[in-house]
């Protein structure tokens, strides 16, 4: 999986989900390849998407989109 690929796949789920989902969820939905989210992948999504992580239950992070959503 490239990042184009990743990051369109992110973006499309995030948009219709208010709430967010945490990366186990993205994992298991989208069937996403990795255990764990790249650390330079999810930077970038930061910036090119306006991808953002608050605290969730537990240890989870809850990652959603801000308000004023970036394009994508």
């Amino acid at each position: 999986m490239r990042y184009v690929e990743f990051k369109s796949a992110i973006h499309k789920h995030l948009r219709g989900r208010r709430q967010g989902a945490t990366w186990v969820e993205l994992r298991e939905t989208l069937a996403l390849p990795y255990d764990r989210p790249c650390p330079e992948w999810t930077k970038r999504l930061e910036q090119e998407i306006g991808l953002v992580r608050r605290q969730g239950a537990g240890r989870a992070l809850v990652w959603g989109l801000e308000r004023g959503e970036k394009n994508h």
